[in-house]
């Protein structure tokens, strides 16, 4: 569903992304880690389209996002610092997204009624606190059943129980390409099916999480790159 291929990035002299080559597949969750500064927001937004790379390409289910605006049809994305204009309300705010995207159809409200967003509606966006813009991002990622999930720190801001509904949700999106950062290895248990971890603009590793249990002998995800790391002799 996305395929990068010999991406490279750069910001004055500073060489962001090196060579970056991926496949990204339908019915993998992939948690992507790695420490600050290491290119994973430099990545994320040119899978976005967002960024402009000085060389490579990046094709969502073919389309290169750089030549073809409507692959953004195919994504949601949750962005980490929710953004909305300040003075619409919530409900506002919905409807100008649907007729953006051009559709009132096949909608999924899941989260929008798990969130109870309709009893926020008429809130201004402004006055939310940021855990509530955090439940509306959400809910919007979610809305249009997109066939790729982008989700950037998509716990960030979210109380534990918001955080639970919002987990167990992607776990439901089996079906889907689900790719999720994460500074917290932890919140990625039971969630993902492969791990991606970037250092300083390069892949040091794409693993399925049941291989990397496999190879380090270890109990859970975290451990298991934990363990990979030292043996690297990196560190997180």
């Amino acid at each position: 569903m996305i395929t990068i291929k010999n991406l490279n990035k750069s910001y004055g002299k500073q060489h962001v992304l090196h060579d970056i080559n991926l496949t990204l597949e339908q019915g993998q969750c992939i948690g992507f880690v790695g420490p600050n500064g290491c290119g994973k927001t430099t990545l994320m937004k040119c899978i976005l389209g967002l960024v402009t790379p000085q060389s490579g390409e990046v094709l969502v289910n073919g389309m290169n996002v750089q030549e073809n605006q409507s692959y953004r049809q195919h994504i949601g994305f949750m962005q980490q610092n929710s953004c909305f204009p300040e003075n619409m309300s919530v409900r506002e705010t919905f409807r100008t997204i649907q007729d953006v995207r051009g559709t009132n159809t096949g909608l999924d409200k899941e989260l929008y009624d798990a969130y109870e967003i309709e009893s926020i509606a008429e809130k201004k966006t402004k006055t939310l606190s940021g855990g509530t813009s955090q439940k509306v991002n959400a809910a919007l990622a979610f809305l249009f059943n997109p066939d790729i999930l982008i989700l950037d720190e998509p716990t960030a801001s979210l109380d534990p129980l918001a955080a639970n509904i919002l987990k167990e949700k992607i776990v439901k999106e089996k079906n889907k390409l689900v790719f999720i950062t994460s500074h917290i290895l932890s919140e990625l248990e039971g969630i993902v099916t492969h791990i991606i971890f970037m250092e300083e603009g390069h892949i040091l590793f794409f693993k399925p999480v049941d291989q990397l249990l496999k190879e380090s002998q270890q109990d859970n995800v975290s451990q298991a790159v934990m363990y990979y790391l030292k043996k690297s002799g990196r560190q997180l």
